[in-house]
């Protein structure tokens, strides 16, 4: 062989190594959402134990704001099916599949946090909103358009105060990214409420009122 393709073959042997090594680098995890999971893919450096373990201390705040995540998917979850059969507006409609989507999504990765970080979550939503559930069965039409907005719109409103506080403060990067996906999610939300033109100032109001001061 020649020197010019001894060097030649020295290139493409490079290049080889260096898409493999590429490869492994952009490799990462996903749940079936597209969210990465919460413990990491099969291949991982450390077991899921070891990265909850590593992932930083779990404050008192922290471990509420995983109990919340997961109520709200157990309650909106449902108004977002009977917003498909009950709700006489195509806007409500289009609200309540966003609500079904973005909440199945969170709940698989706050189960998956949860687990992870040995921190007990409810399996069953809490009193109040059971009640909001039943309020829902039993309206149909406009009157269910209203009563629907009204109760996710100040839901919302109220968990979305208590996400900026996680987010500026945990000391967990699990937590933290939570935090992020359910902002993006809750955000989501709110804005498909408020596209019904339904959100009305009383419901504002008492999301302002509930606003640390």
């Amino acid at each position: 062989m020649t020197a010019g393709g001894v060097a030649l073959a020295a290139v493409v042997a490079g290049a080889g190594i260096w898409v493999s090594q590429a490869d492994d680098e952009g490799s990462q995890s996903v749940t079936d959402s597209g969210m990465p999971s919460a413990h990491g893919g099969a291949g991982a450096a450390a077991a899921p134990g070891a990265e909850a373990a590593n992932s930083g201390p779990l404050s008192e705040l922290d471990k509420t704001f995983l109990v919340k995540v997961r109520q709200a998917g157990l309650w909106e979850i449902p108004a977002g099916r009977m917003a498909q059969t009950q709700a006489s507006s195509e806007a409500i409609k289009r609200a309540g599949t966003h609500l079904l989507d973005g909440h199945s999504k969170l709940d698989q990765l706050v189960r998956e946090d949860a687990k992870a970080l040995s921190s007990s979550i409810p399996d069953e939503a809490s009193a109040e909103q059971q009640a909001w559930v039943r309020q829902l069965k039993a309206a149909d039409g406009e009157k269910f358009d209203q009563l629907f907005v009204d109760l996710l719109r100040a839901s919302h409103g109220k968990i979305f105060i208590t996400i900026g506080e996680v987010r500026a403060a945990t000391k967990n990067h699990l937590v933290r990214r939570l935090a992020q996906v359910t902002n993006d999610t809750v955000m989501d939300h709110m804005t498909v409420l408020e596209d019904t033109g339904l959100v009305t100032d009383a419901v504002l109001d008492d999301v302002g009122a509930s606003v640390p001061k």
